[in-house]
């Protein structure tokens, strides 16, 4: 990595939050500009910004109670000590690191309702792997939709990767059974295989799931190894259910939060990182490949608490 990418990668977060560092961390630095004491009008506008950027009950009621233990203890009295409070609860928020189980090839399924952008997240993932040297096979099981299957080629063709693909309509299961076996014929190192869009109440699609699990399993051990559950930031507090459901379908090892520029609610992220106890693998903060980053929980704080004159 040379010097200047963890600064362009920042660069990237800082203007993907620039909604929601506006409308919530910019107001709550007003609230505490001229200093804040045990004002309870105050405290309920805090509560009120916390919560309609979808950070979620939990975190705001720490959040408002830390304010409260710090003024009591004359420890938040300026607009800094409210941000490093908040900060605080924030970083507390996110679940520990995961080691990632590997495996060759390293299976990656994407799952999500319909809109999150798992053919999109797909296509990107493909880029970094083979921008890395690594060999990818992309498994377009999104079998229902064929402008999936057009939209996951040109990604394809753009990052120079194999993609496997059946006529629509056909089984999803047998599309990845078909990418793994050209990715272990192929001795390619990564199987990213894009599945359909689906309601969390439609059991049959989420059996479906189940068996996508199945099969893969059977062809690689341990697989899949991952599954990223891909979640638009625009969601909100229903994709907390959202989540909870394909949980309960698959063993679900990581959140991807995209869109993370499109709204003012970035406060989503924290949420459901913390409600579900998952990590957040990656966020998207616009269209191109560059624009799919790594999460690192500290770069997205800082990102969404930067001072208003950050560039």
């Amino acid at each position: 990595m040379t010097s200047t990418e963890p600064r362009n990668r920042f660069g990237r977060l800082l203007r993907g939050l620039s909604r929601t560092r506006t409308d919530m961390v910019a107001r709550i630095r007003r609230l505490a500009g001229g200093g804040l004491s045990l004002d309870e009008e105050k405290l309920e506008e805090i509560e009120e910004i916390l919560l309609g950027a979808d950070c979620g009950l939990p975190i705001t009621q720490a959040v408002i109670e830390a304010i409260r233990a710090g003024a009591a203890t004359g420890g938040a009295g300026t607009e800094t000590d409210v941000v490093e409070l908040l900060r605080r609860e924030l970083l507390a928020s996110f679940p520990p690191a995961r080691e990632v189980p590997r495996g060759r090839p390293h299976v990656v399924l994407l799952v999500g309702v319909n809109g999150s952008g798992k053919t999109t997240t797909a296509g990107k993932l493909a880029r970094r792997y083979g921008d890395k040297g690594q060999r990818v096979v992309l498994a377009a099981a999104d079998t229902y939709r064929a402008a999936a299957v057009e939209q996951l080629d040109i990604w394809a063709r753009r990052a120079g990767v194999e993609i496997v693909a059946q006529k629509e309509g056909a089984d999803p299961a047998a599309v990845v059974v078909d990418g793994l076996r050209a990715a272990r014929a192929r001795n390619a190192d990564v199987l990213l295989a894009d599945t359909a869009g689906r309601l969390h109440t439609r059991e049959p699609l989420m059996r479906e799931l189940e068996k996508i699990g199945r099969v893969a399993g059977r062809e690689v051990e341990g697989a899949p190894h991952e599954v990223l559950l891909v979640m638009d930031a625009c969601t909100g507090q229903n994709g907390l259910i959202q989540a909870q459901k394909f949980s309960a379908a698959l063993p679900v090892t990581g959140l991807v939060v995209t869109k993370l520029d499109g709204t003012a609610r970035g406060g989503i992220a924290v949420a459901l990182s913390r409600e579900l106890g998952l990590p957040i693998r990656y966020v998207g903060v616009g269209e191109s490949a560059e624009d799919l980053l790594d999460f690192s929980p500290r770069e997205f704080v800082d990102g969404l608490l930067a001072a208003p004159d950050t560039k």
